[in-house]
């Protein structure tokens, strides 16, 4: 079994005194896809806010534990947390791509490096728009709007100014409930695809999404980690009433 690439160990979150994480320990393996299931409010979101720092601006926020990435405690004082962000990327809900070229968003983050090479930057957009298969649905028209795009093709889109910093683990939060059902199976083909090369961390309240796309699931409920393990084994054998009574739709 290889070495965990993302360790969690006894984290927990507090927004002022109400805990939105209970001691939550897990690991997460390289180049698989891990689903995180629960309902609304259960500590999926933060769990993965928590993993690339973005609770650091929120001054309601305590937390409590470590996340260890490649064996170094990303809290430690000595993280840079941008280039921590640029090697665990996030891809939200809303797509959200910015008002400018489709070209423009895919190489915002390397120009924040300072990168001016155009033939750098050439080559990381077409890479960039391949791994996130929209590659030939886009290339004649890289200096439209990417706004203009379908809402699905947006999403591919900003799935690709994350490929773009070469981040190693991608954590995607309900990245296709917005999108309707053609556009959510692409992107869940481009996710499949990626576990090739990335790690990634999967918020989905879709249990047929979680079943068909992941290697492991993880069910949350009241901010703990109820149950963790290989997805087949829980969505057949769950180990918990709770488990077996959300994947069977009892609650949720």
């Amino acid at each position: 079994m290889s070495e965990p690439i993302l360790s969690v160990k006894d984290l927990s979150v507090y927004y002022k005194k109400k805990k939105a994480l209970d001691s939550v320990s897990v690991d997460f393996l390289p180049n698989e896809i891990t689903a995180l299931i629960g309902p609304s409010g259960s500590g999926k979101s933060t769990l993965l806010r928590s993993i690339n720092r973005m609770n650091d601006l929120n001054p309601e926020v305590t937390l409590t534990g470590s996340v260890s990435y490649n064996g170094q405690n990303i809290y430690s004082p000595r993280t840079d947390t941008v280039d921590l962000r640029k090697e665990i990327g996030m891809v939200f809900q809303q797509p959200n791509p910015f008002l400018m070229s489709i070209y423009e968003n895919v190489v915002y983050g390397l120009r924040i490096k300072g990168i001016k090479d155009k033939t750098v930057l050439d080559e990381a957009v077409e890479r960039s728009l391949r791994g996130a298969s929209i590659w030939d649905e886009v290339k004649d028209r890289l200096d439209d709007s990417a706004v203009g795009l379908s809402g699905g093709q947006q999403q591919r889109v900003c799935v690709a100014r994350v490929l773009a910093t070469s981040p190693k683990i991608i954590l995607l939060d309900e990245p296709t409930s917005a999108l309707d059902p053609i556009s959510a199976g692409k992107i869940e083909e481009t996710l499949f695809e990626l576990k090739k090369d990335y790690t990634l961390l999967l918020v989905t309240r879709s249990m047929q999404q979680a079943s068909r796309i992941s290697d492991r699931t993880g069910f949350f409920l009241d901010g703990k980690l109820i149950e963790f393990g290989q997805t087949k084994e829980m969505f057949l054998n769950p180990q918990h009433k709770e488990t077996e009574d959300y994947i069977t739709g009892k609650f949720g």
